[in-house]
This record gives C-alpha cells, structure tokens and sequence, in this order.
C-alpha cells in the first residue's frame, strides 16, 4: 500500500460512530431558533441515538453543536439535560466536541452573537465536562480539539496550544484521529476566513501539527453538508447533521427547488458517519437517518438499511457511470445576510463524488477533458487514492499534450475509450498501439455511428450522437477486432446496450465471441432512450434495468458495465433519470446500486450469507 492508496487493509480493528450538530432543543415544543423545522430536533436525535445502538460501535464521537441555545441563554442548561435524557441510553461513551453553539462562536468582526469567552468555556466544562482532551482505544490514539478557541487570544487558546503540541509529539508514530467542529477550510488550505472555517494564523497552525505527526483522519461539524478532502496524509472529512441542513449550501443544488425553509429539511443528508479502522487505514461510511423522528417513550424497534458499503471496500469492481454533470465543481455561495453578508464564499460540491462512495461504485467515466484540467485532475487524483478508477473517452486517439498527460497519469486510470468511425479506425491502429504502449493500460475502441449503420441498429439518426459497437454487425467487428489485435493496439470493444435491450443477454451473446477474439467486453448501459424528444422518468423501470445489469456484473466479472449518467438528465437532449437526481438524492435505481453492492461485499466477507 502506496502513502497515497487510502483503502484499507487487513482485520478490522475497531469501529466507531461520528455524529455532529444536533442542536438539541430545550424541550421538544421549543426551539431558540427562528425555523419551525428546528423543533424537530429533538425528535430526530431521539431516532439516531437508537439507530447508534445498533451499529455496534466502541464508542461515539460527537462533533460539537450538542445543543442549540448558546451559551448565556437560560435554555442552554434545560438543551442540556434533554441531551442527556436523549442519548442516555445509546450503551456506549459518547466523546463530545465544543462547537460554536456549545461555547460560543471564533471570533468574527461581523459576529452578531456571543463569541467564545473563558466565561462561556468555565459553563461548557461545568455542563459537559473537558473542552480538550485525548483518549486510547485499540491501539488508536483520538484527540478533541476546542475550535472556538482558536484564534481567540484568551488564556485557554495558549493552553490548548501547549497541551495538542505536547500530546501529538509523545505519540512517537502511532495513529492519530482528531475531532473538530470548525473545519480548517471548506475549498483549499489558503481560502479567506469566514464563517465555516478555521482562520489564520491559527488554521496552519492546525494543518501543519496534522502534516508534521501524520494524522490519518480529522472529523469536522458545523457546516451541515459533506465534503472531503486530503491534507498532508490525512483524510478530512466533513459530517452530516443530524438535525437539519444548513440551507446556503443549497446553492450546490441550484437549479432545482430547494425544498422546504429553503433546503433546510433535505431529509436525505441528514445521518451520521460509521468509521471502521482497520489494521491499515480506514473507512467512514454513511449511515442516512432520513430526518426520521421518534416521539418520546416510543417503543418502536429500529432497523438499519445495509450501510456497509463504500469504494474503499467495496467488491463488485466492474460496475461503473458515466459523469456527465460537474462533480468537482466549487461553487460561489451568495451573502444572505445571515451567516454571511460582506463576501461570497467558495465551497466544493462534493455530494456527487460522495453518492459514488456511499454506492460502493468503482469505475468513472470521464471526458478527456477532465484529465486536462489541473483542478479536476487533483480530484480523480484524490478519488483514485480510496479505490476509483478511471475510463477516459475519447474522440480521435489523443495525442501531443493529452497522450502525455495519459502517460504521466496512467496510474488513475482503468482504460481509454476511443470512439471513432469505422472508416477511420484501419489508420488509427498503430497510433492506438504506440499509446497503448505508452500508457501501459488497456484501450477499448468504441464506433462512432453514422446513419449508413441503420441497417444494423434500426436507429433513425438526426443531428444525434450514438457510439458503441451492436452485435447485428458482427463481421464487421471481426474485420476491424482481428487487424487491431495483429497491430497489438487494443484490449477490448465497447458495445452499446439501448434501453430496450438486456445487458444480460448481450453478455451472454457476446462474451464469449470476444474471448475467442483474445478481447474484453465493455458495455455503455443507456438509462436514456433512442429518441432525443424522449422521456425515460419510469423509476421503477430503471430500478429494473440496473439491477439486472448489476446482475450481469455479477456473473461476468471479467465484463465491465457503465451505466450512461450518475445525475438525472433534466433538461436538453434525452431526458432520463439517473441513479441520484439533481439535488444528490438517491433514485431507485442508485438504492439498487447501494443494497446489492453491500450484500454482495457482506457475503464475500462472510461466505455462506446469501448475497
């Protein structure tokens, strides 16, 4: 295992719980909050510290904002009494976190609220014990820092100081996980200060204590929406809300409806982290709460969905998706006056690359163009550290800059995929052999098709794209198959599997002839239909489709499928539904992806259970 390859490895060691900003309420009527949606909160902690008792976890580490009433608010000690009653019986410790709720806010020029005082960290410790801390389980070493503090010039920053220094410097190598509500940075390291990040000098302090004793893993609150990113070896993740989403990070969810207050009660991102840590490395996987309430004294059992999934672990490796929308994009939040009102901030969406993950899905299918872009680049840099890998599609065989930029990051890749017209592929040989050389990873051709390939498919063309080999037209692929692998310049065909056609039989037609061919299958599985002015919005038709192509995955491991887009496709040209839509929400068919990618990992991992 490479510094830079995160998945893990060897037994499991322990398995933890990471749950953040649950703003409990000081009563299930009342809420010091100007949203009704809060009132809510209670009633959802009450079901998540149900959901706790069944994941079997050591130990829960709670990433600040406990309660919602600040500190000096009469309310704040009743808010933390009902804490108490709510989580009582969860049956395992629970590890608190100061946030900005708990023991005031960083101090902000533009705070309209009581920032941290020592006053406030004397009532916080009173009330929920150290606001610092360190503690041991299994081998692993787990630190909880005060954020608030950071920055503040007051006595306890300086002793915060001394005493992290000190701790992270006598571990002497072992493996470090810290807990923090601020994150350091919501985009990049160097971002301007502002409501949801750590600010200077104090933020690299921070970062360079994680860099200098290699902190493996840093669990972030506050912010109300995941995000991840990697700083100097350490994973930094940010954690779901249990209670509610922080609606100005909807505008990642733009053009859609933001839902009720504003995006506020996105049910779909409200959950908690389960973080197994193995004999190397880690895995955090998502555990969705879906905003359910449990009314008090309820005694209704409950029942997790399979949450044992994630690209870092996951065993089916052959299923992939086309990215067609932007998944690495970083986003200007507007001013709204509430939390921010004298600049824009940056964030980066990191929710499509987070649905991926918490699908357990593997292969991604990129433009060339995503290679080429430095800021995108360092991403499937990142996503190909926890287990992804990546088809690059090409029209034309690449060359100058884009075939060295192949070459030099061969390592994210699992193939190319070069479409090009039949007329042209006879010429393109030995340019695919000298790059198939070059790169040292396989190259699968696609055909670009025309309107002359109608008496093949029986598709009407018009200004319309459509690529992939048919099975209709096999002596022409025995033609064009036997010259490129005389040439050595490719490993495998792409065939195209149109919405009315079953991936499983065109595995079964065709797999076999290519072997015979010494050539792998790959199949491009449309979601979309064959007409531009088309609708495919049938859920449960989807749901089929997927899953017996994920079916056919599992049958033939040696055939890769890709199912044809990640998001929904809304607007524009062949109008079809995805695996998530476009606020980031699982269809049917992603839940498909999601459940039969944990059972078939849980029955790998434990023969005889019934996939």
């Amino acid at each position: 295992m490479s510094p830079s390859d995160k998945r893990p490895r060897g037994k499991r060691l322990l398995r933890f719980a990471v749950i953040a900003d649950t703003h409990v309420n000081q009563s299930e009527e009342e809420a010091s909050s100007f949203f009704p949606l809060n009132r809510l909160a209670n009633a959802r902690s009450r079901h998540v510290a149900q959901m706790l008792r069944e994941v079997q976890a050591a130990f829960v580490l709670h990433l600040g904002d406990i309660v919602h009433p600040v500190p000096g608010l009469a309310a704040y000690a009743q808010a933390a009494r009902c804490y108490r009653e709510i989580y009582a019986d969860v049956g395992v410790p629970i590890h608190l976190t100061p946030g900005n709720h708990d023991i005031g806010d960083k101090p902000a020029r533009s705070a309209p609220v009581a920032t941290v005082t020592s006053a406030f960290v004397r009532t916080y410790r009173e009330t929920f014990g150290d606001p610092w801390y360190s503690f041991d389980r299994a081998g692993l070493h787990f630190v909880v820092v005060n954020a608030p503090v950071i920055n503040s010039g007051l006595p306890e920053e300086a002793a915060q100081r001394a005493w992290l220094e000190a701790d992270l410097a006598a571990l002497q190598g072992r493996r470090v996980f810290v807990a923090i509500h601020y994150p350091p940075y919501v985009w990049r390291s160097d971002e301007p200060g502002h409501y949801d990040n750590i600010d200077e000098p104090g933020r690299s302090w921070l970062l360079g204590l994680f860099e200098q004793h290699a902190v493996e893993a840093v669990f972030c609150g506050h912010v109300h929406n995941f995000w991840y990113d990697q700083y100097g070896g350490a994973e930094i993740y940010l954690a779901p809300s249990t209670a509610f989403v922080r609606q100005d990070y909807s505008e990642f969810m733009r053009i859609c409806p933001p839902g009720e207050e504003g995006g506020r009660s996105d049910v779909s991102k409200l959950g908690f982290f389960v973080v197994d840590v193995h004999e190397h490395g880690h895995v955090a996987m998502w555990v969705r709460s879906e905003g359910a309430l449990r009314p008090p004294e309820s005694g209704e059992p409950v029942r997790l969905a399979p949450f044992e999934i994630h690209t870092k672990t996951a065993a089916i490796d052959n299923v992939g998706v086309d990215l067609r929308h932007p998944w690495a994009e970083v986003v200007e939040l507007p001013p709204s006056g509430a939390l921010e009102e004298f600049e824009r901030k940056r964030a980066r969406n990191d929710y499509p690359l987070c649905a991926v993950w918490d699908m357990g899905l593997k292969l991604l299918r990129v433009p060339i163009q995503d290679l080429l872009d430095g800021q995108v680049r360092d991403r499937m840099r990142l996503a190909a550290s926890v287990g992804n890998r990546f088809v690059v599609s090409t029209l034309g065989v690449p060359v100058g800059h884009a075939a060295e930029l192949l070459a030099q990051h061969a390592q994210l890749l699992d193939s190319v995929e070069i479409t090009l017209p039949v007329e042209q592929m006879h010429e393109a040989l030995q340019p695919m052999a000298t790059l198939r050389r070059a790169i040292g990873r396989p190259v699968h051709l696609a055909k670009l098709r025309r309107h002359e390939d109608s008496r093949f498919d029986g598709l009407r063309y018009g200004h319309l794209v459509f690529y992939g080999w048919v099975a209709q037209e096999w002596q022409q692929i025995a033609e064009v198959a036997q010259a490129a692998r005389r040439a050595d310049a490719i490993d495998g065909l792409v065939f195209r599997v149109g919405r009315g056609a079953s991936p499983m039989a065109q595995a079964r037609e065709l797999s076999p002839r290519l072997h015979e061919l010494g050539l792998a299958l790959s199949l491009s599985v449309r979601l979309a239909g064959d007409d531009p002015a088309g609708v495919e919005v049938d859920d449960q038709a989807t749901a089929r489709r997927v899953e017996e192509t994920m079916a056919t995955a599992l049958e033939f491991p040696e055939v890769r499928c890709v199912f044809d887009t990640l998001l929904d496709i809304d607007r524009g040209y062949f109008r079809r539904n995805g695996l998530l839509d476009r606020a980031f929400r699982l269809r049917p068919a992603g839940e498909i992806v999601r459940s039969m990618g944990a059972h078939t990992r849980r029955a790998r991992s434990h023969p005889g259970v019934s996939p």
